[in-house]
């Protein structure tokens, strides 16, 4: 596809885009030069599908507009519940959709794109991350969800997909990371800049009969949520980051860890936990669980929310005490021995949150700190007909109990 430079400058202009030049602001290691990459701060709310372009420094490059799904009472464009599914934003409230598949072109694709808060620095590694989840309303799945990274940008208003070598696909591009219903999956590389590269671009650019495409069986777990089917491909974005790796330093990009060629999945399960008034404190306490992604201690959206309520119900209940349970699977287990960041996931999750606790008012006099390690599996949320992931993904988990 051809970039006209005239027309990307006027485009960006009308949309009111604040560019910074290289030359006024320093480009530092670890800082996102994506600007708004979790979508929170808009223009103006959206009303309806195909309204990307409210999400402050988000456009569609093609005539087909990407969606926003915000925080609110439209039940189309909502969160967690839209007319594509249920998904709560891994970062904020809001999160983009796009279409990357459909199976005979029945829906076309959509793409969502940005401009760089500086352009890219010859030479230099960037740790490039976006997360996505496969909406429930898929009749598909497919891989290739990728990223296009460049001087200018595609400046067709056709309604037709975007055709080029991705500057970025995940490190596997396999098709695991691409059909998770459940929560969200990191998609990351390592990306070398050729130097000046200030747009970038997400969806699928590449043909149909390059694209591996699946048929998704309806999920017998999900019954709460009732969604019409589309012969599509739908994925939720959220989260999107670059960021300068100063490798002299010995920084890395920690993408999803591999171990053996294998690559480890960075689902992270989610539930929402159903609270009512007649409940007790212990049983409100007690019925929430926080999930993880493999080999990380950081807390999800959720999972925040979960440690929020207990907060709540501690400092009201101020004579109680709270045994903090912590878990990790046994595949993080097995490639701590070659990978010494995986010691003891357990422990560390028990620091995120305590820290978190803590710091939303709870005294640390009050936390009993217990690790668990991978000996105890999920039996309160594993089923027979859930996959290895699943599994996996259920066992990486704080529990708690109220005393």
């Amino acid at each position: 596809m051809k970039f006209n430079t005239r027309k990307a400058g006027t485009y960006f202009s009308a949309l009111s885009f604040a560019f910074i030049s290289m030359t006024s602001v320093a480009q530092l290691s670890g800082e996102n030069i994506v600007p708004n990459g979790s979508f929170e701060s808009l223009d103006k709310k959206p009303k309806r599908l195909g309204q990307i372009e409210m999400a402050t420094e988000w456009v569609s490059p093609t005539g087909v507009r990407a969606d926003l799904f915000i925080d609110g009472k439209l039940e189309e464009i909502g969160t967690p519940y839209n007319i594509y599914g249920k998904e709560s934003a891994k970062e904020g409230e809001n999160y983009a959709g796009i279409v990357a598949y459909s199976y005979g072109d029945k829906m076309p694709r959509s793409y969502i794109m940005t401009k760089l808060t500086t352009p890219m620095k010859k030479g230099m590694t960037y740790c490039v991350k976006f997360n996505i989840s496969l909406a429930e309303a898929s009749k598909y799945a497919s891989n290739n969800v990728s990223i296009l990274i460049g001087k200018k940008i595609p400046d067709s208003q056709e309604k037709l997909p975007i055709i080029e070598k991705a500057s970025m696909k995940h490190v596997e591009n396999d098709y695991s990371t691409f059909s998770g219903r459940f929560g969200w999956n990191e998609v990351c590389g390592v990306y070398y800049a050729e130097g000046g590269e200030k747009y970038i671009a997400i969806g699928n650019f590449d043909s149909n009969e390059d694209t591996r495409n699946d048929r998704m069986k309806k999920d017998p777990k999900v019954k709460d949520i009732k969604v019409d089917q589309i012969m599509a491909a739908y994925y939720y974005i959220d989260d999107v980051s670059i960021k300068l790796v100063d490798t002299e330093r010995g920084e890395k990009c920690d993408c999803a860890i591999q171990a053996a060629g294998e690559a480890y999945s960075a689902m992270i399960y989610q539930k929402v936990f159903t609270i009512t008034d007649d409940m007790s404190p212990k049983d409100k306490v007690e019925k929430q669980q926080v999930y993880f992604a493999f080999g990380k201690s950081t807390l999800s959206v959720e999972g925040e929310k979960s440690l929020n309520l207990i907060a709540e119900q501690m400092k009201a209940n101020p004579a109680t005490k709270l045994r903090i349970l912590a878990h990790n699977n046994v595949a993080e287990d097995e490639f701590a021995l070659e990978n010494e960041l995986l010691l003891d996931m357990d422990n560390q999750r028990i620091a995120s949150v305590m820290k978190y606790l803590m710091d939303n008012g709870v005294s640390e006099s009050r936390l009993i700190p217990t690790r668990r390690g991978a000996s105890e599996a999920n039996a309160k949320e594993i089923s027979e007909s859930d996959d290895d992931e699943v599994k996996q993904a259920k066992n990486r988990r704080v529990e708690f109990e109220l005393k």
